[in-house]
């Protein structure tokens, strides 16, 4: 990990973002911002009112990383270096996570330890342990 690329200044405005946008969403549509949920809303929404919001939501997180980019100073562009079936793999299960765990790392992460939920809370130990582990396994264990 390089340490000259933290940049806490960016970081502190990308934290604050995400919350001014997430009390945004539950003030204006009574909606928490687990963007598992609202992938899903935008999907399979029965609400054409309720799916534009969702979809309104999620163009704003890809709109606002773009603009970021394009903006002078960003961070250089990041390098994964994994090959493209190890990606698809990782998402595949991440959705399966998600589901299995009734929500994300925003949702129970965020929103959820926000309201001081306790099921958010043993969510989020859970999936901060688990990417731990994996992370520990995959790097030193296997030496992936």
């Amino acid at each position: 990990m390089d340490i000259h690329n933290f940049t806490p200044f960016s970081a502190l405005a990308g934290g604050i973002l995400i919350g001014l946008s997430a009390v945004f969403l539950l003030l204006s549509s009574g909606r928490i911002a687990g963007i598992s949920g609202l992938v899903q809303g935008a999907l399979i929404n029965e609400s054409i009112q309720k799916r534009g919001q969702c979809i309104l939501f999620l163009g704003g997180l890809i709109g606002g990383a773009l603009l970021y980019r394009m903006s002078p100073g960003a961070i250089p562009s990041i390098t994964i270096e994994a090959p493209m079936m190890v990606l698809v793999i990782g998402g595949i299960l991440t959705g399966f996570g998600t589901s299995l765990g009734s929500g994300c790392t925003s949702g129970h992460g965020i929103c959820g330890l926000a309201r001081k939920s306790t099921r958010s809370l043993v969510a989020t130990i859970a999936f901060m342990t688990a990417g731990i582990a994996t992370v520990y396994f995959l790097r030193h264990i296997l030496g992936a």
